[in-house]
């Protein structure tokens, strides 16, 4: 019975981890034909490359994108083995539908006559969909294959390697369209769905982490079990200065609950000694959890 919950629990966890990568990469997909290549703007990636193929060939963006990730993963799988690519292959079949569709959806920019303003708002809604993409174990293969091959042989940075290709891809927009203003455009889509990236995937983590000190540690561990439904741990100490003996209160908690820690223990005791850090990430019960 035990085992059955666990396996429940993880097809739950499983269909929940894909549903929101579906959703990911529709925003994604709506991002790229909504509002970067009806603009012609392009970015790194292979979306990037396909969006490029397209502006000089027309071969739609959805075509290019199957055909060079799949010659990408047939590399993978004889390189980083089949585990890492059987992660990607169901992400690049919706993404390739989801491409294709909606650029029969979108036949002109969401927004008319504003390519700044599709250039911000196509980079945000990416940077969106890719962060719930990775924050839920998704992957979009293409030039992510590229770089972990790369950093396999080489002694290049993941990062680097990355930013080299997106920068190539993009620059090379200029053979089809000899604007340096779209070249511009591309990497100001870059920055902000980078930025953006960070944002999901740090919003979802946003914790702290209380460093308490009081003499009335217990009055103030028991108010914070009680009315916030936060663990907390008692640590003993020294004051150097006093020589003293004292508790300090280690407490996790979501950044929203902040406020209603420093209520409690300002109630409590309002000379207590209070030190607040912010932290990536907390896994365990009452946060995330920890993900293979």
């Amino acid at each position: 019975m035990k085992n059955l919950k666990v396996d429940k629990a993880l097809l739950k966890q499983e269909l929940k981890d894909n549903f929101f990568v579906f959703i990911g990469l529709m925003l994604y997909a709506v991002a790229w034909t909504g509002f970067l290549l009806p603009n012609q703007i392009t970015t790194g990636g292979v979306t990037g490359v396909a969006a490029i193929v397209y502006f000089g060939t027309e071969v739609p963006v959805g075509i290019t994108y199957f055909c060079i990730n799949v010659g990408l993963l047939v590399v993978s799988i004889r390189v980083l083995g089949l585990k890492f690519s059987l992660k990607t292959i169901a992400s690049v079949f919706v993404l390739t539908f989801l491409l294709s569709f909606f650029q029969t959806v979108f036949k002109e920019p969401l927004v008319h006559d504003e390519p700044f303003m599709n250039c911000i708002l196509g980079g945000v809604i990416c940077g969106m969909g890719l962060g719930l993409v990775f924050n839920f174990k998704g992957s979009t293969g293409g030039t992510d294959i590229v770089v972990l091959i790369i950093n396999k042989y080489r002694n290049i940075s993941i990062g680097k390697a990355m930013l080299i290709i997106d920068l190539l891809i993009i620059s090379s927009s200029y053979i089809i369209f000899h604007s340096i203003e779209k070249i511009v455009y591309g990497l100001v889509v870059m920055g902000v769905m980078t930025y953006t990236v960070d944002m999901v995937l740090n919003s979802a983590r946003q914790s702290v982490q209380f460093f308490i000190f009081s003499d009335k540690f217990e009055e103030i561990a028991t108010a914070i079990n009680q009315q916030a439904k936060r663990g907390c741990t008692i640590l003993s100490g020294m004051g150097w200065y006093s020589r003293k003996d004292v508790k300090v209160i280690v407490l996790m908690a979501k950044k929203t609950e902040s406020v209603m820690i420093f209520r409690i223990v300002k109630n409590i005791d309002p000379n207590a000694f209070i030190s607040q850090s912010s932290v990536i990430g907390v896994y365990g019960q009452g946060f995330d959890q920890i993900r293979s």
